[in-house]
Protein backbone atom coordinates (compact mmCIF):
# COMPACT_ATOMS: atom_id res chain seq x y z
CA UNK A 1 0.00 0.00 0.00
CA UNK A 2 1.36 3.39 -0.99
CA UNK A 3 0.71 5.99 1.70
CA UNK A 4 0.80 9.71 0.97
CA UNK A 5 2.88 10.94 3.91
CA UNK A 6 2.00 14.58 3.24
CA UNK A 7 -1.73 14.08 3.74
CA UNK A 8 -3.38 13.31 7.05
CA UNK A 9 -6.06 10.62 6.98
CA UNK A 10 -9.51 11.57 8.21
CA UNK A 11 -10.53 10.60 11.72
CA UNK A 12 -7.04 10.52 13.21
CA UNK A 13 -7.31 10.12 16.98
CA UNK A 14 -6.37 13.32 18.77
CA UNK A 15 -3.84 13.08 21.59
CA UNK A 16 -4.95 14.25 25.03
CA UNK A 17 -3.01 16.53 27.33
CA UNK A 18 -1.71 14.07 29.89
CA UNK A 19 0.28 16.77 31.71
CA UNK A 20 3.60 15.24 30.61
CA UNK A 21 4.93 18.61 29.37
CA UNK A 22 3.47 20.89 32.05
CA UNK A 23 6.83 21.24 33.81
CA UNK A 24 8.81 22.50 30.79
CA UNK A 25 8.04 26.22 30.53
CA UNK A 26 10.82 28.23 32.16
CA UNK A 27 13.33 25.37 32.18
CA UNK A 28 16.81 25.93 30.73
CA UNK A 29 17.79 23.87 27.71
CA UNK A 30 20.29 21.21 28.78
CA UNK A 31 23.98 21.11 27.95
CA UNK A 32 23.58 18.48 25.24
CA UNK A 33 24.89 18.32 21.69
CA UNK A 34 22.96 16.69 18.86
CA UNK A 35 24.15 15.63 15.42
CA UNK A 36 22.62 17.80 12.73
CA UNK A 37 21.77 17.01 9.13
CA UNK A 38 24.44 19.52 8.02
CA UNK A 39 27.15 17.38 9.66
CA UNK A 40 27.68 19.67 12.64
CA UNK A 41 26.73 19.27 16.28
CA UNK A 42 24.22 21.67 17.84
CA UNK A 43 24.35 22.44 21.55
CA UNK A 44 20.94 23.58 22.70
CA UNK A 45 22.13 25.45 25.79
CA UNK A 46 24.34 27.73 23.69
CA UNK A 47 21.65 28.81 21.23
CA UNK A 48 21.29 32.57 21.41
CA UNK A 49 18.14 34.27 20.25
CA UNK A 50 14.83 32.54 19.66
CA UNK A 51 14.36 29.05 18.27
CA UNK A 52 11.47 26.72 17.60
CA UNK A 53 12.38 23.11 18.34
CA UNK A 54 9.65 20.83 17.12
CA UNK A 55 10.02 17.32 18.47
CA UNK A 56 8.35 14.56 16.48
CA UNK A 57 8.07 10.76 16.52
CA UNK A 58 9.48 9.85 13.10
CA UNK A 59 9.17 10.77 9.46
CA UNK A 60 8.03 8.09 7.07
CA UNK A 61 9.71 7.30 3.78
CA UNK A 62 7.91 6.75 0.51
CA UNK A 63 7.56 3.04 -0.19
CA UNK A 64 8.44 2.01 3.37
CA UNK A 65 5.49 0.87 5.50
CA UNK A 66 4.76 2.76 8.69
CA UNK A 67 4.73 0.71 11.91
CA UNK A 68 1.60 -1.42 12.32
CA UNK A 69 -1.29 0.55 13.82
CA UNK A 70 0.53 3.89 13.32
CA UNK A 71 -2.59 5.84 12.34
CA UNK A 72 -4.38 4.59 15.47
CA UNK A 73 -1.76 5.97 17.88
CA UNK A 74 -2.94 9.43 19.02
CA UNK A 75 -0.48 12.03 17.77
CA UNK A 76 1.80 9.67 15.86
CA UNK A 77 0.83 10.46 12.26
CA UNK A 78 1.73 13.79 10.68
CA UNK A 79 5.48 14.29 10.96
CA UNK A 80 5.87 15.03 7.26
CA UNK A 81 3.01 17.54 7.19
CA UNK A 82 4.34 19.19 10.36
CA UNK A 83 7.82 19.54 8.85
CA UNK A 84 6.34 20.94 5.63
CA UNK A 85 4.39 23.49 7.67
CA UNK A 86 7.60 24.78 9.23
CA UNK A 87 9.18 24.79 5.77
CA UNK A 88 6.28 26.78 4.33
CA UNK A 89 6.35 29.33 7.20
CA UNK A 90 10.14 29.49 7.42
CA UNK A 91 10.48 32.95 5.85
CA UNK A 92 7.86 34.38 8.23
CA UNK A 93 9.60 32.82 11.22
CA UNK A 94 12.95 34.12 10.03
CA UNK A 95 11.43 37.62 9.70
CA UNK A 96 10.53 37.32 13.40
CA UNK A 97 14.18 36.43 14.18
CA UNK A 98 13.23 32.85 14.98
CA UNK A 99 15.27 29.82 13.93
CA UNK A 100 13.88 26.31 13.54
CA UNK A 101 15.11 22.82 14.34
CA UNK A 102 13.29 19.51 14.12
CA UNK A 103 14.35 16.75 16.52
CA UNK A 104 13.59 13.02 16.56
CA UNK A 105 15.18 9.73 17.54
CA UNK A 106 15.96 8.87 13.92
CA UNK A 107 19.55 8.70 12.72
CA UNK A 108 21.14 11.67 11.00
CA UNK A 109 21.32 9.78 7.70
CA UNK A 110 17.60 8.98 7.88
CA UNK A 111 16.82 12.61 8.72
CA UNK A 112 19.08 13.91 5.94
CA UNK A 113 17.05 11.97 3.37
CA UNK A 114 13.84 13.53 4.74
CA UNK A 115 15.34 17.03 4.85
CA UNK A 116 16.48 16.75 1.24
CA UNK A 117 13.29 15.11 -0.05
CA UNK A 118 11.06 17.68 1.69
CA UNK A 119 13.34 20.64 0.81
CA UNK A 120 13.54 21.77 4.43
CA UNK A 121 15.46 25.06 4.85
CA UNK A 122 16.48 24.15 8.42
CA UNK A 123 18.35 21.32 10.09
CA UNK A 124 17.03 18.21 11.80
CA UNK A 125 18.69 16.98 14.99
CA UNK A 126 19.17 13.32 15.91
CA UNK A 127 18.58 12.18 19.48
CA UNK A 128 18.80 8.44 18.91
CA UNK A 129 19.81 7.82 22.53
CA UNK A 130 16.91 9.86 23.99
CA UNK A 131 19.20 12.25 25.87
CA UNK A 132 16.65 15.06 25.75
CA UNK A 133 13.99 12.75 27.17
CA UNK A 134 16.20 12.07 30.16
CA UNK A 135 17.32 15.68 30.66
CA UNK A 136 13.86 17.29 30.35
CA UNK A 137 11.60 14.34 31.23
CA UNK A 138 9.95 14.43 27.80
CA UNK A 139 7.03 12.14 26.98
CA UNK A 140 7.57 9.14 24.70
CA UNK A 141 5.66 6.12 23.45
CA UNK A 142 6.65 2.66 22.26
CA UNK A 143 5.75 1.04 18.94
CA UNK A 144 7.33 -1.77 16.90
CA UNK A 145 10.22 -2.09 19.36
CA UNK A 146 11.08 1.62 19.15
CA UNK A 147 10.77 4.33 21.78
CA UNK A 148 9.73 7.56 20.06
CA UNK A 149 8.99 11.08 21.21
CA UNK A 150 5.44 12.26 21.57
CA UNK A 151 4.96 15.32 19.42
CA UNK A 152 5.61 18.65 21.15
CA UNK A 153 7.03 22.01 20.16
CA UNK A 154 9.25 24.23 22.26
CA UNK A 155 9.95 27.90 21.77
CA UNK A 156 13.26 28.73 23.41
CA UNK A 157 14.78 32.16 23.94
CA UNK A 158 18.46 32.42 24.86
CA UNK A 159 18.60 28.84 26.07
CA UNK A 160 15.39 28.82 28.13
CA UNK A 161 12.02 27.28 27.23
CA UNK A 162 9.44 30.08 26.99
CA UNK A 163 6.47 28.28 25.44
CA UNK A 164 5.40 24.66 24.97
CA UNK A 165 2.81 23.39 22.51
CA UNK A 166 1.57 20.01 23.78
CA UNK A 167 -0.20 18.05 22.63
CA UNK A 168 0.24 19.16 19.03
CA UNK A 169 -2.84 18.42 16.95
CA UNK A 170 -3.41 18.53 14.12
CA UNK A 171 0.29 18.50 13.27
CA UNK A 172 -0.13 20.24 9.92
CA UNK A 173 -1.31 23.39 11.75
CA UNK A 174 1.51 23.48 14.31
CA UNK A 175 3.72 25.92 12.40
CA UNK A 176 0.79 28.30 11.90
CA UNK A 177 -0.07 28.09 15.61
CA UNK A 178 3.55 28.84 16.54
CA UNK A 179 3.66 31.75 14.11
CA UNK A 180 0.42 33.18 15.50
CA UNK A 181 1.78 32.96 19.06
CA UNK A 182 5.02 34.70 18.06
CA UNK A 183 3.14 37.43 16.16
CA UNK A 184 0.90 38.07 19.19
CA UNK A 185 4.04 38.82 21.21
CA UNK A 186 5.72 41.01 18.56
Amino acid sequence: MNVNLSELPENLPAPVDDGAAAHLEGMPLPNLAFASTDGLNVRLDTLSGRFVIYIYPMTGRPGVPLPGGWDGIPGARGCTSQACGFRDHHAELKALNTGVFGLSTQTTDYQREARNRLHLPFELLSDSSLQLRDALRLPTFAVAGMELYKRLTLIAEDGRIRKVFYPVFPPDRNAGDVLAWLQSRA
